[in-house]
């Protein structure tokens, strides 16, 4: 049962800060067992930040931002301090609002979590922090301008998701404590800046001196802190209908308008699913080749990798997606990151309904049909049907590969299949309008479920099995397995190459990326040299334009230790960024023992410094064989 915590009263009768008097009651906090965040040192249930205010300027000589960041303060009458994360920042001063210094300290850094930063309040309800972040920030990538399309200026960026944001924000970076947010961020004049939220300036900012300009944002609603996020660049846009649009590098932007061109059918189509789109703008940014994933759902502005971009509109579910997450994750949002399924299994599941609604049935069917080879995947290479990290409620950050996606989605399938479209269709959407801007847990949504769809009715109980599928390992016998005749086309051709049929036979002209997966995929992973050098010479593979085609031959190539795909896949890993695209490459080397571990860390020292930090933590842990 959701509850809010026991000194929330009591919070709401304290001096509310200026700011947030304006503002509508602050979303609640759950303090059931189960959400309680081990991935935060705040103590919220003490005292909680409500408002967050950024002035920030961007060096990008010293590839820090400077400035300060003022919190609203929610605290009992009690609370003597606050607790906030903070992730390697060099504090400089905490004061009142007034000016008044307050004491803090700066707890241990923890290689996880970084540290906690304690203020004592002092009566206050308002604290301003005064400080600077470190070149290394974990969130934030600093680009040379060579690392652009453009190769004439730099890039910023950041990426929050799940614990990141603490290492250029001051602020209980938990999923739980949503919060409202404002900010000014100071650039130089040849650069624009854009956030996750309301834009008050135009294109050209307001002048701020010395060949600087700023940019103003504000987020009205409360949202879990991963989500405020920012980017600098030399940056244009194009509307791609009434209330979307697509920002990028000006000579990426006709090519990135195009590939997104649907989005406006999209934003209908989701609609007329699960209720009105509460955020206004649904605007995009695609991204350099850097940005560490296939896209990110920062309300208002979507970031997006340029993978995405093949000219034919294929990839499009990332953008459905990270519309989906509009309402799943943005709006109803796991309480912490034991529970992210709720946010991308839901999300996973939506994402298959707009594409439905848009393209057909067999659109959606190919996509679901894939993500079940990517669920039997994961189970398989997490250790089986028994695994602990195939569970959907476990450890944060446990859960093997895809599965929160993959299994989190394929549970609300079987859900659907069991009481029918429009019943399920009806429910969520009650669902996402009772919990809007409310965090969630895997035990609050079972109840829920049980309560409003349910309804005591044991014999749907008992075909469900819905505990089993939130927190016993492997897949429960009654999964829903969504199956395409357009990918059962491509295993009719990959039979006859799996025989011994000649390449040039596949003819396939006019596939799209899910039809290159399947068959890729599907390829015995032990083939002669012989057969390799067919399958690229005939199809091209080494030198294809498409990112997720050019990853799955190189994973191929490396299970056989074929020493002419290297330069394609030196290549690939030094232009692209994505870790979903890049991590099986270096784990396959990796593999390979003699042959593939020295390639991988000479691979890994020629592109790290075009990662993301955050992917390069991740690669530099794989090549480290740890």
């Amino acid at each position: 049962m959701r509850i809010l915590f026991p000194v929330f009263a009591a919070l709401l009768a304290t001096t509310a800060p200026a700011a947030f008097a304006q503002q509508a009651r602050p979303a609640p906090i759950l303090t059931t067992p189960e959400a309680k965040d081990v991935w935060t040192h705040a103590q919220p249930e003490v005292a909680r930040v409500t408002h967050v205010a950024l002035d920030l300027t961007a060096d990008f000589t010293k590839k820090t931002m400077r400035g300060t960041a003022t919190l609203d303060i929610l605290a009992a009458k009690s609370a003597k301090q606050i607790v906030l994360d903070v992730d390697d920042l060099a504090i400089a001063a905490v004061t009142s609002a007034a000016g008044k210094p307050l004491p803090y300290t700066v707890g241990q850094d923890d290689p996880e979590l970084g540290q906690a930063l304690t203020i004592q309040l002092n009566g206050a309800s308002r604290v301003v922090v005064r400080y600077e972040t470190k070149p290394g920030a974990s969130a934030l990538q600093w680009l040379p301008p060579q690392l652009t399309a453009g190769k004439d200026k730099p890039y910023l960026f950041s990426q929050g998701q799940p614990i990141n944001n603490r290492s250029w924000i001051p602020t209980q970076d938990s999923p739980g404590v949503r919060q409202t947010w404002d900010a000014k961020i100071t650039v130089p004049t040849a650069l624009v800046a854009v956030m996750s939220g309301e834009r008050l300036d135009g294109a050209k900012g307001q002048p701020a001196g010395k060949g600087m300009h700023s940019f103003r944002f504000r987020m009205d609603k409360p949202v879990p802190p991963y989500l405020i996020a920012m980017a600098v660049g030399d940056l244009a846009f194009k509307a791609t209908g009434p209330r979307s649009g697509v920002w990028t590098e000006p000579s990426q932007l006709d090519a990135a308008a195009y590939e997104v061109g649907d989005v406006e059918k999209m934003i209908d189509a989701a609609e007329a699913l699960y209720g009105p789109y509460r955020w206004g703008r649904y605007d995009m940014l695609v991204l350099p080749p850097s940005f560490p994933f296939g896209g990110m759902e920062n309300p208002t502005l979507t970031f997006l990798t340029p993978t995405i971009i093949t000219g034919d509109r294929s990839n499009t579910d990332v953008v459905a997606h990270e519309l989906a997450h509009s309402w799943s994750g943005n709006l109803v949002t796991n309480a912490t990151w034991s529970d992210s399924w709720l946010n991308e299994g839901f999300t996973t599941y939506f994402e298959n309904r707009i594409m439905e609604a848009v393209y057909g049935q067999e659109r959606a069917a190919m996509y679901a049909d894939l993500d079940w080879d990517g669920l039997q995947s994961d189970i398989k290479d997490a250790g089986g049907a028994q695994a602990p990290t195939t569970r959907l409620h476990g450890d944060p950050g446990a859960t093997f590969g895809q599965l929160d996606y993959f299994k989190g989605s394929t549970f609300l399938r079987t859900v659907e299949q069991a009481v029918g479209r429009a019943r399920f269709d009806g429910y969520l959407r009650s669902y996402f309008d009772r919990h809007a801007f409310q965090p969630q847990t895997t035990a609050g949504f079972l109840a829920d479920l049980r309560a409003n769809l349910i309804k005591g009715d044991q014999a749907l109980e008992a075909q469900l099995q819905l505990d089993r599928w939130a927190y016993q390992p492997g897949l429960p016998e009654n999964a829903v397995h969504v199956q395409s005749a357009t990918l059962a086309q491509v295993d009719a051709r990959l039979a006859a190459v799996k025989v011994g049929g000649p390449i040039s036979a596949v003819q396939p002209q006019g596939w799209s990326t899910q039809q290159w997966m399947r068959f890729l995929n599907g390829l015995p992973r032990q083939q002669t040299p012989a057969r390799l050098k067919e399958l690229d010479e005939s199809l091209g593979l080494s030198k294809f334009n498409n990112a997720y085609v050019r990853s799955a031959w190189a994973e191929l190539a490396i299970a056989n230790r074929y020493d002419p795909a290297l330069p394609s896949i030196r290549a690939f890993v030094n232009s692209v960024g994505r870790g979903l695209l890049i991590r099986p490459i270096y784990e396959g080397l990796m593999k390979q023992g003699d042959w593939g571990q020295p390639i991988a860390r000479r691979f890994f020292a020629e592109a790290r410094g075009t990662y993301h930090p955050a992917t390069a933590a991740g690669v530099e842990k794989i090549v480290a064989g740890n």
